[in-house]
């Protein structure tokens, strides 16, 4: 993979945004917006998912010092269900832009799906992957919901959010055939595979 891109366009003030957790059973979809110096450069900075917990968590400490803003939200469950999945992540990332101590001009989103708002906005497909900004939300937003997660797994351990943090594993699915959801689910999600349906 080559070089990120520090900004698509140079004169204004641009603000990258990405969610996580928008494919989990349960649990909140999380948002992160951050606008980076000009002259931030880090040889680790990439998209969330292609690096380590340890990598994550030294970039998230890394990001929080350098940037010039950021903010971070979170959509819980019940919002999720009455909005859906992809208004939910929309909703967290323009809340995280308007909690932004400093306006952005323009915003980068990660994905292919944006509803305009009073700022101009590019969609990016794999954007936490291409530029910088973006690829700092994605690490804000991995590491607050997965610290999140890890919170909740103290309470209910059955379901082992410490590892899955909420993402339909089989293990995780085999905790909810055998305990049912719990209050952190989003229901109107398969909670259960077709092969576990077909049981009852």
């Amino acid at each position: 993979m080559g070089k990120l891109l520090s900004f698509l366009n140079e004169s204004q003030v641009e603000a990258g945004c990405d969610e996580a957790g928008r494919g989990c059973l349960a649990g909140p979809v999380v948002a992160a917006a951050v606008i980076l110096p000009r002259d931030f450069e880090h040889d680790w900075l990439n998209d969330s998912k292609q690096l380590s917990h340890k990598k994550r968590m030294l970039l998230k400490e890394i990001i929080e010092e350098s940037a010039i803003a950021y903010a971070v939200e979170f959509v819980f469950e019940r919002e999720i269900e009455s909005i859906n999945i992809l208004n939910a992540s929309i909703t967290a990332m323009k809340r995280a832009v308007d909690k932004l101590s400093l306006q952005p001009e323009h915003l980068l989103i990660d994905g292919n799906r944006f509803s305009a708002g009073t700022i101009p906005h590019t969609c990016v497909i794999k954007g936490d992957g291409k530029f910088m900004s973006i690829a700092a939300a994605s690490i804000l937003a991995k590491t607050y919901r997965d610290h999140y997660m890890t919170q909740l797994h103290q309470k209910l351990p059955h379901y082992q959010w410490d590892v899955n943090k909420g993402y339909p594993t089989i293990k995780h699915r085999q905790a909810i055939q055998e305990f049912g959801p719990s209050e952190h689910h989003r229901m109107s999600f398969k909670l259960l595979s077709p092969n576990q349906m077909s049981l009852f």
